[in-house]
């Protein structure tokens, strides 16, 4: 993503999570198989929450990778409003974007050919599927939606006060870095981004789990591009109700205690048992603290020592 001087000033968040696309990303993660740890026993619940609710045409539309055709996400505050602009977005669906999608359909392009020919039954299955889903991945969890949200903004604006726009872009994903004015993450597919003056609005979200993803801002061809990240914290750590303090709020609850042993250098073995927790489990949580910027992790022969940077004591500090 190429950056001129002018789109270095204008890097904002967004002010609030977006309900489809955060269904969206919900829809995404059911079907994705990393970070096991964090998201396996979500994956489970949503899986049997879901079936028989006929969200299967969703699953037609929004796959694993992220790259989803983007009238089923629209920036829209409210479900309602979500839905009338997906409905609107219909009558400009192309015929390219339709081979697109049905090549990576599973199973039978009847229905998605139906979709684009503004078929009203299949416009309305795809309304129903949307609101069925949402139902059960969204509704019950905004509130944690909201506070895992809110958290990352709060952090990573700090971070950009503190460290300037390179930390806190090169935080979103382990992959991430500068080369130059150029901001660039290690994963396929390859593709570049130029800006031009347009600048970028930054969104968290608690369900994606893959590398940064890009889009059209929610202002049209002039407006800014999107860069949705996964969120510091991801829904199954965000403990319903209010958090105990700043840093459980911004981290989780887990995932604060693993920061705050890390004052002294520990190895995973050990913060397994300190923590009662699972190998794999230290492994995810010292793996996102580490991307943050948080802690820092060494080899020593067989063991793998991990300790708290100074931004990660500072923000001890800070919560607390």
């Amino acid at each position: 993503m190429h950056f001129t001087t002018e789109d270095l000033f204008n890097v904002t968040f967004a002010s609030e999570p977006l309900p489809l696309v955060e269904l969206a990303m919900a829809l995404v993660a059911c079907q994705r198989l990393d970070e096991q740890a964090v998201f396996g026993r979500w994956r489970g619940r949503a899986a049997r929450e879901l079936s028989g609710a006929g969200v299967r045409p969703l699953l037609e539309l929004l796959r694993p990778d992220g790259d989803n055709p983007q009238f089923v996400e629209p920036y829209a505050r409210t479900l309602e409003e979500g839905l009338a602009a997906v409905r609107e977005a219909g009558s400009r669906l192309s015929p390219e974007e339709l081979v697109r999608v049905a090549a990576r359909a599973p199973g039978s392009a009847s229905w998605l050919r139906a979709l684009w020919r503004q078929d009203r039954e299949a416009w309305d299955q795809l309304d129903g599927a949307l609101r069925a889903a949402h139902e059960v991945l969204v509704a019950p969890y905004w509130s944690r939606i909201r506070q895992s949200f809110q958290a990352d903004v709060a952090w990573r604006t700090r971070l950009l006060a503190a460290h300037g726009i390179k930390a806190a872009l090169a935080s979103t994903h382990p992959a991430a870095g500068w080369a130059g004015t150029a901001f660039e993450v290690d994963r396929e597919p390859a593709y570049e981004v130029h800006l031009a003056g347009r600048g970028l609005l930054l969104m968290p979200s608690p369900f994606w789990t893959g590398r940064p993803l890009v889009a059209e801002g929610p202002a049209g061809p002039a407006g800014a591009y999107l860069l949705l990240y996964p969120a510091l914290t991801p829904l199954p750590l965000v403990a319903p109700g209010p958090a105990e303090g700043a840093l459980d709020a911004l981290l989780g609850r887990t995932r604060a205690a693993v920061l705050q042993l890390l004052v002294q250098q520990r190895t995973t073995s050990e913060l397994a048992r300190d923590l009662d927790i699972s190998l794999p489990s230290v492994s995810e949580h010292t793996r996102t603290l580490r991307a943050a910027g948080l802690i820092t992790t060494r080899r020593d022969g067989k063991a793998v020592l991990h300790s708290a940077t100074g931004l990660g004591v500072d923000l001890l500090h800070s919560g607390g």
